[in-house]
């Protein structure tokens, strides 16, 4: 009987369901700046990199070819690949993964 008594003397007693609600919200705070909060900024700055494509960019799509953007649209995007000029693909913009302006543009934008 006397070791009972001591094991529910020495155990640790839960002082208040509010540690238990810290610990949660602190747990939600750790995974939104981990997980949640660096996904959007990914998908913002996608965004931004969808919205700056104009005829003539080099393009990478996500299946990894490279093209020439021909026309662009709304959500859609004409590119072309290779150098054979009949092969023009309409795509979805969201199917972009990287976008290079062409080298004579950055060159009039330094000078």
């Amino acid at each position: 009987m006397n070791n009972l008594l001591f094991l529910t003397e020495g155990a640790p007693v839960a002082s208040s369901p509010w540690i238990m609600l810290i610990w949660i919200v602190a747990m939600g705070a750790l995974f939104y700046f981990m997980a949640i909060r660096p996904q959007k900024k990914q998908q913002k700055e996608h965004m931004t990199l969808l919205s700056t494509i104009q005829d003539g960019d080099s393009v990478l799509t996500s299946s990894g070819f490279y093209g020439v953007v021909i026309d662009v649209m709304d959500e859609v995007v004409i590119v072309e690949f290779g150098n054979n000029k009949n092969c023009r693909i309409p795509m979805k913009k969201a199917a972009i993964v990287e976008v290079e302006k062409p080298a004579t543009a950055e060159k009039a934008d330094k000078e």
